[in-house]
């Protein structure tokens, strides 16, 4: 994938009713009616939207283990921008353009504002592709989102069919027919679709001053 290829377009969206982006029985991206959106291009062909509005991101990061359940599902009200790539073709059905109105409910004096903050998040994700030289996914990645998190970095969420990779802040949880890893500050979990799992405990070294 040549992610130097892709390119924000200026044009200003809304959308005209609540949607769905994703949904698996692992979890759900939605978003409201009037949320604003700019357009990601690939060769003059929308690939994907930055979103700017009020929706909903749930996940099931839950890891059943022999000892019972180990973890805790993501719960994250989206207020912030975010992006997503993926499949535009329905979202296209359900978008008009914005209005000044529009932009003033989210909080946008104008629409250079929205367009700023969309060119910054662009950059950032496409800019950390580009140096790391991300080719895990191939041509067919499926859906990829990424949410600005609260330490300048981005949280990532990529699905693809039954596979999904969530790397955020504090954990990155795996899944691929049935099979699940987790890993958190303290732990990494595994577990297979028979249940049988692994727990390896991290070992957390205090130096004495």
């Amino acid at each position: 994938m040549i992610w130097q290829n892709y390119q924000l377009d200026t044009t200003t969206l809304k959308t005209t009713e609540t949607m769905t982006l994703w949904r698996t029985e692992k979890g759900t991206v939605e978003i409201g009616k009037n949320t604003l959106a700019i357009p990601i291009k690939l060769n003059d062909q929308r690939k994907g939207y930055i979103f700017h509005g009020h929706g909903k991101l749930l996940l099931d990061t839950i890891v059943e283990t022999q000892e019972g359940a180990i973890g805790k599902p993501v719960e994250s009200e989206l207020n912030e921008l975010f992006l997503m790539l993926g499949e535009t073709e329905e979202i296209q059905q359900h978008l008009s353009t914005a209005t000044k109105e529009d932009l003033t409910k989210i909080g946008y004096e104008s629409e250079k504002g929205f367009i700023e903050k969309a060119e910054n998040l662009f950059d950032h994700f496409f800019g950390n592709m580009r140096m790391h030289n991300h080719q895990c996914c191939g041509n067919n990645y499926g859906v990829i989102f990424a949410f600005p998190n609260e330490a300048g970095k981005l949280d990532t969420l990529i699905a693809n069919g039954s596979k999904l990779v969530y790397k955020a802040m504090n954990q990155v949880f795996v899944s691929n027919d049935g099979k699940v890893v987790l890993k958190t500050p303290t732990e990494v979990i595994v577990s297979g679709d028979n249940r049988k799992s692994l727990v390896i405990k991290k070992c957390i070294f205090h130096r004495n001053h």
